[in-house]
């Protein structure tokens, strides 16, 4: 990025305006791509986690740390500095989950589900995809509408609606 910066600057005290436009663009491209590799790692540790929750069918403290970090970092960096608008609209989180990221979590989870267990191609058939997609996508949708402030609370509500949610939330064995 420092290049483009240099050629920027350059650009504009040589007054060539549309090639100065032209890196605006390429940074805003650039930058728009981070965001999207940052949203997509924090959803695959989300998506691992209830992963591991419908294989294994409980909930630990240590899960729920990282889905409630990972729906948190995905809501603080989601949002665009005019704070009004997103990178990923609310409608187009199952697209992005089944195009950019579910197998990605597959590969990751089945080295941690059961302790490594099942292969990558065996765990991908034991579950179900549809409700793990639905179950993220119903977490993502509070980003939209509750502060961060808030969302620990909310959160818990639909945690404990998980398998072991109810024990994890009366911290029951």
């Amino acid at each position: 990025m420092t290049q483009e910066l240099i050629d920027l600057k350059k650009s504009i005290l040589e007054g060539r305006y549309a090639d100065a436009l032209a890196i605006v663009d390429e940074l805003e491209g650039m930058s728009k791509k981070a965001i999207l590799r940052q949203i997509k790692s924090f959803l695959r540790i989300l998506l691992i986690h209830l992963i591991k929750n419908q294989v294994e069918q409980r909930l630990t403290n240590s899960w729920v740390a990282s889905i409630r970090n990972a729906i948190r970092e995905i809501k603080e960096v989601n949002i665009k500095d005019n704070k009004k608008s997103y990178y990923i609209d609310s409608d187009e989180w199952e697209n992005f989950i089944e195009e950019e990221v579910i197998e990605d979590a597959i590969a990751d989870a089945s080295d941690e589900v059961m302790n490594g267990k099942f292969t990558r191609s065996q765990l991908s058939t034991m579950l179900n995809k549809n409700q793990i997609s639905t179950t993220a996508i119903s977490l993502l949708a509070l980003t939209y509408t509750y502060s961060a402030k808030e969302l620990p609370a909310i959160m818990d509500d639909y945690l404990s609606q998980l398998a072991g949610g109810k024990d994890w939330i009366n911290r029951e064995n």
